[in-house]
């Protein structure tokens, strides 16, 4: 896994490199053209780059932090970094968004005050159409990059760079107008543009945000850890399922397994290496197991978990009820149910099924645990 990650940052910083260089690039060719030409979207269109070569900066500073060996204030390692990186892209994408609105306000205002108008020449078209096009590259190689080591932050930085190739073919499109026609449509444009930016610069901080806060694991990752775990021997059931990222394969979790109540305790810790081995091998994740053993040998045992399991058909909203366990002596009987976010009042619904099972068994005592789907659906 240490390789993997290796290799993984490598491509990061590579990549990273690559958009400085050919940002840096575009920078010098468009910012002489216009101001040669007189033209504030083009002029802004470079201070664009500009901002994508800062973002390609924060993206290998982000990697490097991110890799930072666990201490004993993070013992859970830097990996999220990555998601902060993400939100400062998602920062400057807005930033270039509000700047080329701004700009090309005052664009206007001062082609209608003074009737200021661009003066082009066909090379500086021709630059600015080679610069779309590098541009457009630079995107599309970002974000399949991002894609294939997956990168919030390169991701972000390749949809960005998308959007400024969009910006730059607009920026085009006016210069080409304004060349033949001599009409004035470039403050116009960059507006449009800019309103673009920004709508792109909100999706990609509301991702990183909900990444920092905290997503729902991937569900197909989740039904095939759930499998894997189900095919050790002597599992009977797996629940609970609870999985924390700490950045990029980087994860902590944690599951109650069902077991036979007749297993030893050595018997029970194989089972529990064996999980373990497998979620650390094959899932990158550090999990912690809990036992639940069956409990439904004797007649009470068995009476209650059928009135129980009626009872909760009547409800839509319990998703899954486990960890079922009666002390016969004791008169005691502990379960958690499962509850569906889309309850309103799941404290609510789990007094009233207490209410409804203590009402069949009087002389029984009931100790139900409230769940949260974490992983069911």
């Amino acid at each position: 896994m240490a390789k993997q990650v290796v290799n993984r940052d490598k491509t990061i910083i590579k990549t990273s490199i690559i958009g400085i260089i050919g940002n840096i690039l575009l920078v010098g060719f468009k910012a002489t053209v216009g101001l040669i030409a007189n033209s504030i979207s083009i002029v802004m269109d470079a201070v664009n780059n500009l901002t994508d070569a800062l973002s390609s900066v924060i993206t290998i500073i982000g990697t490097k932090l991110s890799n930072k060996r666990p201490d004993k204030k993070h013992p859970f390692g830097h990996g999220r970094v990555e998601y902060i990186t993400s939100t400062l892209i998602a920062a400057l994408i807005l930033f270039a968004g509000g700047l080329a609105i701004y700009e090309s306000i005052l664009s206007i205002i001062d082609y209608f005050k003074n009737g200021t108008m661009p003066d082009y020449s066909v090379i500086s078209l021709i630059i600015i159409g080679v610069a779309v096009l590098i541009k457009a590259s630079i995107g599309i190689f970002f974000r399949i990059q991002g894609k294939r080591v997956d990168s919030d932050a390169l991701k972000a930085s390749g949809m960005d760079a998308l959007f400024d190739a969009i910006l730059s073919t607009a920026t085009l499109v006016g210069a080409i107008f304004s060349y033949t026609l001599g009409w004035y449509v470039e403050g116009y444009l960059g507006i449009l543009i800019g309103l673009f930016i920004i709508k792109t610069g909100i999706e990609v901080l509301r991702e990183s945000i909900s990444n920092i806060i905290g997503e729902r694991y991937d569900a197909e990752e989740t039904k095939q850890i759930m499998t894997d775990i189900l095919s050790v021997p002597g599992v009977k059931g797996a629940y609970d399922l609870i999985l924390n990222s700490y950045g990029h394969k980087r994860n902590i979790g944690s599951v109650h397994i069902g077991v036979d109540s007749n297993l030893t305790a050595v018997q029970v810790q194989t089972i529990e290496r064996m999980i373990t081995a497998i979620m650390y091998e094959k899932h990158h994740t550090i999990m912690t197991v809990g036992i639940y053993a069956d409990n439904i040998e004797t007649k009470e045992s068995k009476e209650i978990r059928e009135s129980l399991t009626k009872i909760l058909k009547s409800h839509q909203h319990i998703l899954q009820m486990h960890g079922f366990f009666v002390e016969v002596e004791q008169k005691l009987c502990n379960f958690d149910l499962v509850v569906s976010f889309d309850e309103k009042y799941p404290e609510d619904l789990v007094a009233t099924i207490r209410n409804e099972i203590a009402e069949l068994y009087p002389d029984f005592t009931f100790i139900v645990n409230l769940d949260r789907d974490y992983s069911l659906s």
